[in-house]
């Protein structure tokens, strides 16, 4: 926190108080405390979702005198409180997130061979005539199984837990190392965590029997950094604490999800002793501290693509000390371990046909299969299509706007829970643009029909009444337009480079949280997907998720899933000749 005066600012509707150094924003101090503001952009002042109203006290905005209680909304990442201060928090902010997709559909059952082995071991207690080493003994009773060491985290237990349990502990082992030991008949666990840019999901396995025991979704706490990847990462290279605050909300998340879910079936964490994880190529750098400035710039190199296994205890997860995180392979640019779970776990889906496999989000992967050969994009789409950087948009909680259609020429919207309309979330921003466009409200360039009676100016700019305090403006349209550009002319590209025109695609599948929720219908009225007949098109939900857990519980389809990820030669879109004119061909709606 900043040095000199420090104030406190409490967060009336939240009844949380923080700490606000001198020269810190509200939302700086918010973050820093663990409180959750809406902050799409990472707090540069360019998106409008961290809104906030000064309910009590004195502050400054940028290039304005000091300020006294003007009852406004405005950007908390721009307010700086010069005294004590009370702050109502917008309700975007507060909704309950409800939708974080976790499990895919029509999921066959997990092939199971744990790369983790575990047995119980009883051993005869140790006598003046008759001692050894306890280490000695067990391996020298794991003798079969190869075992040539103890990890010392595991070794530091292991005389206690001998002697407390009358000679028998559980041993877990992994290669040639015994890597966890614990009382007698206690499971063996292992965490498969999708770590994805706005949500992150974790299933809890039992590496006895394969069985799933929980699963569960959250939030991405690093979203308070930005809802982009781009604004994390110039977060990141600022400094290496800056750095240090993002790879530790990663950190926090895979922790959360472990402790979350043992909770849940009365478990420890201490008994997880192997962890996957799949992410993005910068989500995958974040968590691990690898530099990201080379990633973030062209040619956009990550520092590694192969597959790592390191331990987790040098990444400060809630598990077993001695336990492994493999971290899935990552393919290339922005295209990570995450769209290789979704590869491997949609594999028969795209096998025998000419297929689109698409995770849309903020970061969009895209892959062409045809002929056994796998072409690879990733498409910098923004977090517009998921609500992020839309003035109206917010996560798809209670009150978002989920579904909007013209009936009888007036706009319907329909919300998640059947609340009091508060924003627009992704689903809900798509059939927004469709609607309006098939009204006559926003024109096919994405221009504002300024003359039609349901567009307003507000503080100068133009904007679509959707529903009572919500509205899409000029600016909101032109971000859409944008992400969809982007998305189309990803998809153009590798057809192109197969020789394929859109026709010649039989099957679209489309994963992930954004694209369970999406009408499809929606997406293809503005140009997003191909107009090719809804037959062609199948929603599988959190594929990613399918396929960590896939790589979780067995060793084969570790192998597996590097054998997919060599398999795709992935195109910077960049360098594609005359992608620029692709992509401002589709700007269109």
């Amino acid at each position: 926190m900043s040095g000199g005066t420090r104030h406190t600012i409490r967060f009336g509707n939240l009844d949380r108080e923080a700490a606000c150094g001198e020269g810190e924003t509200v939302f700086q101090s918010a973050r820093r405390s663990g409180i959750r503001i809406v902050g799409a952009c990472g707090g540069r002042g360019v998106c409008g979702t961290c809104m906030v109203r000064v309910t009590s006290g004195e502050f400054e905005l940028p290039g304005a005198e000091k300020s006294r209680n003007p009852r406004k909304w405005l950007r908390a990442c721009q307010v700086h409180p010069r005294g004590d201060c009370v702050v109502e928090v917008a309700p975007r902010s507060l909704a309950r997130v409800v939708r974080a997709e976790v499990d895919g559909k029509g999921a066959a059952s997990l092939a199971f061979d744990p790369v983790v082995k575990a047995r119980d071991l009883t051993l005869s207690a140790p006598t003046l005539s008759q001692g050894g080493a306890d280490a000695d003994r067990v391996l020298e009773n794991l003798v079969e199984a190869g075992m040539a060491s103890i990890d010392l985290y595991a070794l530091r237990e292991l005389p206690t837990l001998l002697r407390e349990n009358g000679w028998s502990v559980r041993t877990a082992w992994r290669g040639d190392e015994v890597i966890a030991i614990a009382p007698p008949g206690r499971r063996t666990l292992g965490l498969a965590v999708d770590l994805g840019t706005t949500n992150c999901a974790g299933y809890l396995l039992d590496l006895g029997s394969g069985k799933q025991l929980a699963g569960i979704g959250m939030e991405n706490p690093q979203g308070s950094y930005g809802a982009d990847l781009v604004s994390r990462m110039n977060y990141a290279i600022g400094s290496a604490g800056q750095q240090s605050e993002l790879r530790s909300a990663a950190v926090t998340a895979v922790s959360e999800l472990a402790r979350t879910l043992c909770e849940a079936v009365g478990e420890r964490p201490e008994d997880v002793v192997e962890i996957a994880v799949c992410g993005n190529t910068a989500m995958h750098h974040l968590l691990l501290g690898l530099p990201v400035r080379q990633l973030g710039r062209a040619p956009y190199v990550p520092a590694v693509c192969e597959s790592l296994d390191v331990k987790a205890r040098d990444l400060g997860f809630a598990c077993a000390p001695g336990a492994y995180a493999h971290l899935m392979p990552n393919v290339g640019g922005y295209v990570g371990g995450d769209h290789v779970a979704a590869l491997i776990a949609t594999e028969s889906r795209w096998s025998d046909a000419t297929t689109v496999v698409m995770d849309i989000g903020t970061n969009t992967e895209i892959s062409l299969i045809h002929k056994g050969a796998i072409r690879t994009v990733s498409c910098p789409s923004g977090p517009a299509l998921e609500g992020g950087h839309i003035s109206c948009g917010m996560r798809a909680a209670e009150g978002a706007i989920e579904r909007v259609s013209l009936e009888d020429g007036a706009i319907v919207t329909k919300t998640i829970g059947g609340k009091h309309p508060v924003g627009l979330c992704g689903s809900g921003v798509l059939d927004a643009i469709a609607v309006l466009v098939e009204a006559g409200i926003v024109e096919r360039g994405g221009r504002l029909n300024a003359k039609h009676p349901a567009v307003r100016e507000r503080d100068g700019h133009k904007e679509a009444l959707i529903a009572p305090g919500v509205a899409l403006s000029q600016g909101d349209v032109r971000s859409v337009q944008l992400a969809k550009a982007a998305i189309r002319a990803g998809i153009d590209v590798l057809l192109a480079e197969a020789g394929l025109d859109e026709a010649r695609i039989e099957r679209v599948v489309i994963a992930g949280a954004f694209g369970t929720y999406i009408r499809v219908e929606s997406a293809m009225a503005i140009g997003l997907l191909p107009k090719l007949p809804l037959e062609r098109f199948e929603q599988v939900g959190n594929a990613a998720g399918l396929g960590v857990r896939m790589v979780l519980a067995s060793g084969g389809a570790r192998k597996h899933a590097c054998t997919i990820a060599r398999r795709c030669r992935y195109l910077e879109l960049g360098s594609v000749p005359g992608f620029q004119k692709t992509f401002l061909s589709r700007i269109g709606l």
